[in-house]
């Protein structure tokens, strides 16, 4: 279960005067996102409704659902970094209980609605997610800098998920042959 994952990640609080465990409410969070929860209020507001369930589910001792501000504030402390690499050990873990050898791995670049920023003039963000076909996982996702565009990150994201026997699906613009090189486990260098 992704909660095994979760309890590698670093909790920046300060020990003293913590009611909330990090590793569920961003369990929770994960799971009133998938919910359609869109605010910082939403997260706050699924886990009070369902809080009995979760308190006995999960064996809390919480006397009460935290505030939105208290979900604000664990979530923002989180290390992206951190998050992303328990994402991608669960994902692989995930996979390595297959019995297919065929995978197929769909990546794709998306713009996330809402992310333009007019008042301060910020582009949209971008993300690259790397897609397995076969399982319907996500096996890794990196945002795009607004300075580039989804080559560079693509390139290597390939080599850092270590994946083996994989048939790539990408758009015509990553038609390039370093592209082709690393996606093959080649070297550039040595070429």
């Amino acid at each position: 279960m992704i909660i095994t994952f979760l309890d590698d990640l670093k909790d920046h609080r300060r020990a003293q005067g913590q009611r909330y465990q990090l590793k569920y409410v961003i369990l929770f969070s994960i799971m009133a996102l998938l919910s359609n929860a869109k605010s910082y209020r939403d997260i706050e507001r699924f886990i009070k409704n369902h809080f009995p369930v979760l308190k006995k589910e999960f064996r809390l001792k919480w006397k009460k659902s935290p505030g939105y501000t208290t979900v604000r504030n664990i979530i923002q402390a989180v290390d992206k970094a951190e998050l992303e690499a328990a994402f991608r050990v669960y994902t692989q873990s995930l996979l390595d209980n297959r019995s297919e050898s065929f995978i197929g791995v769909a990546i794709d670049g998306k713009v996330l609605r809402g992310s333009y920023d007019h008042f301060n003039d910020k582009k949209a963000t971008q993300i690259l997610s790397f897609f397995d076909t076969q399982s319907d996982l996500i096996l890794a996702h990196e945002s795009i800098d607004a300075k580039t565009n989804e080559i560079p990150v693509a390139q290597s994201l390939i080599p850092k998920l270590g994946l083996e026997g994989v048939v790539y699906t990408l758009d015509a613009l990553h038609c390039q042959k370093g592209t082709f090189e690393i996606a093959e486990g080649k070297d550039e260098k040595k070429n």
